[in-house]
């Protein structure tokens, strides 16, 4: 008999984030061409800028789970929608970086991997990055 694993768990980016990158692009796109007044740049620029946020909102549709741990290890999102699986053993630390700008305070999980680092906010997570860092610890063999 094998002795019990932890259970799987993972973060996603949350719905709404995807839904409202597509808002953004279709609001640039219609203020592009309410204020392009016959100037073709700055509708182009326009819709540079929302082919732009359609691909960051694509990202989201494709690969949204962002981070996954179990009892093998940890999975997180690598490139544009790719997956790497970094076993327990190549995990060094998960740490969460916290810095003040602006009087606002941001949160980052860092999961070092030796030669790798990867950074996951809180927009990738749909969660608090330090509750996050507490369970992928806990979940740590």
């Amino acid at each position: 008999m094998h002795p019990p694993t932890s259970p799987a768990r993972q973060w996603r980016v949350p719905r709404a984030v995807p839904a409202v990158k597509l808002a953004g692009a279709v609001g640039l796109v219609a203020l592009g061409l309410l204020l392009a007044d016959g100037d073709p740049v700055r509708l182009a620029l326009a819709v540079v800028a929302a082919v732009g946020l359609v691909a960051w909102a694509v990202r989201d549709l494709l690969a949204p789970v962002r981070l996954a741990v179990d009892a093998d290890g940890i999975t997180v999102v690598r490139g544009y929608a790719g997956r790497l699986h970094l076993p327990w053993p190549a995990v060094e630390a998960v740490t969460v970086d916290r810095r003040t700008r602006f009087g606002l305070t941001g949160e980052t999980l860092e999961i070092d991997a030796g030669e790798t680092l990867h950074l996951l906010g809180r927009a990738d997570l749909g969660a608090p990055p330090a509750d996050v860092a507490e369970e992928v610890r806990a979940a740590r063999p």
